[in-house]
């Protein structure tokens, strides 16, 4: 008997370097897409070097098209905050600037409230023996970054960045939550 799909949702996410952030959701089964963009910004049009430069206000992020069927938004964002680190204001590692900052976009009032829930819940653990400083912000437009973004870590595993930054949270992604991952 085959069941009809589920309507698809989106979520927006940024962890630092929109490369990461996309090679450790990507294979979650459930998520159909993830393109690298950027959101939050008040430049039109922006682009990859604009952003970088720290100026345009925009972060890099992730917009995720998912089956809530078979991964759910709070599944989502439970990955999100164990593969990136949440609790370091505008900066993931060697990256810094506010383009790489730590941030939920919520599309639904849903989403906000789930977001709030799961840091308040990650909060009361402590499961960072920090505070998180992952930002709610409001969603706006969110810009889809230039072709050769998309898919990044896939098309340049060898690239010196991907080797150090972005192998070991594949890793990690497929260690502990092999259980989430496509066949």
């Amino acid at each position: 008997m085959t069941t009809p799909s589920s309507p698809t949702q989106q979520a927006i996410l940024a962890g630092g370097c929109f490369w990461c952030t996309e090679a450790v959701l990507k294979d979650v089964r459930g998520v159909q897409k993830v393109e690298s963009g950027y959101i939050g910004g008040h430049t039109p049009n922006p682009d990859y070097r604009s952003v970088c430069s720290g100026q345009t206000g925009h972060a890099e992020a992730v917009r995720i098209t998912f089956d809530p069927a078979q991964v759910s938004f709070k599944d989502l964002l439970g990955l999100f905050f164990a593969t990136h680190d949440p609790t370091t204001l505008n900066r993931q590692g060697a990256d810094v600037g506010t383009q790489y900052r730590s941030a939920v976009f919520p599309l639904s009032a849903e989403q906000e409230t789930q977001t709030r829930e799961v840091i308040e819940d990650l909060t009361r653990q402590d499961v960072f023996g920090r505070p998180i400083v992952t930002t709610i912000e409001p969603a706006s437009t969110f810009h889809v970054a230039e072709d050769y973004h998309q898919d990044y870590y896939a098309n340049n595993p060898r690239q010196p960045y991907c080797m150090a930054v972005i192998a070991p949270k594949v890793a990690k992604m497929r260690q502990y939550y092999a259980d989430r991952l496509k066949g």
